[in-house]
């Protein structure tokens, strides 16, 4: 199966990088990993799938939210100014949920409520990724040494900070279970947690867990949003940094199938932050959409 590939430009001082990201899992398994997913997400899934076979969506990070010069617009974006149309695929975070006061949290929550009920009433996708501010320690997203704790040994089954934990994932499916359409309908998302997790600037970075702390706390998120706190409008990315050259590099921290829709990557290193090698990153894209068909 061809691959369906989306590239999502992402602002970093208005550097521009770029995440070749998501890959439908398995050619043979094409049922989402929710057997309760509601119709819109089993759609959506089914319809990335298609598009797969000969078409790529176009995506931006934050298209809607800010540009060059300007943020918070009304219906703009840099894609739009120039094409005439926003990207079909757009990118957002749920950075702002947690480690904020009460007001600031509140508000990110609407904003993104409307960005993303926008999104899906003029036909396009959005995928979710969360800079998930450090639950047990200052610090923000980022690791600080002197200052960021290993948190993910803190908030997985057993951990003292279990229960904060529990708590920031009931914020974010109370949220996902208020975002609707036009039409009324819960708006599917594409939800990609703890990304480039294989490099070391994140708290939940390779350096900063073992393998079995990140599966654990990989598996107990999609359990308890699924299971427990009914979100039923995830599909799950799989997404590590371009650290890896080969399919076992790739898959070391990967939960297993019945934990992840879909796998990508994201690759900034050899496309323009480290150096331009395009060979290698086609090489990596290629490990990624073999392992997925």
């Amino acid at each position: 199966m061809k691959f369906f590939r989306a590239f999502i430009r992402k602002r970093v001082l208005f550097l521009f990088a770029f995440i070749a990201s998501a890959c439908m899992v398995s050619a043979q398994r094409r049922n989402l990993i929710d057997p309760q997913a509601t119709e819109e997400t089993r759609t959506l899934f089914k319809n990335l799938g298609k598009l797969s076979k000969k078409h790529t969506l176009f995506g931006h990070q934050h298209a809607t939210e800010y540009g060059h010069g300007w943020a918070g617009d009304i219906d703009r974006s840099d894609v739009k100014s120039v094409t005439g149309s926003h990207p079909a695929l757009i990118g957002v975070d749920l950075m702002g949920f947690s480690g904020r006061p009460r007001e600031s949290i509140e508000r990110a929550k609407e904003e993104l409520r409307k960005n993303v009920s926008d999104t899906y009433n003029r036909g396009g996708v959005t995928t979710v990724a969360w800079h998930f501010s450090n639950p047990v320690s200052k610090g923000g997203f980022k690791w600080v040494d002197s200052v960021s704790l290993p948190a993910v040994k803190y908030i997985i089954p057993g951990g003292e900070g279990h229960e904060t934990y529990k708590s920031i994932l009931k914020e974010i499916g109370e949220w996902t279970k208020s975002v609707r359409g036009a039409d009324g309908k819960l708006v599917p998302m594409i939800f990609r947690p703890y990304h480039e997790f294989d490099g070391g600037w994140f708290w939940w970075g390779r350096p900063h867990c073992t393998k079995d702390e990140f599966v654990s706390l990989w598996r107990f998120t999609v359990t308890y949003l699924r299971d427990t706190l009914g979100v039923h409008n995830f599909i799950y990315a799989f997404s590590p940094d371009n650290k890896f050259k080969t399919e076992q590099q790739f898959l070391e921290r990967y939960p297993g199938d019945d934990y992840v829709d879909m796998v990508g990557m994201d690759n900034y290193g050899d496309m323009g932050r480290n150096r331009y090698d395009l060979a290698t990153a086609a090489l990596k894209l290629k490990i990624v959409s073999d392992y997925a068909s």
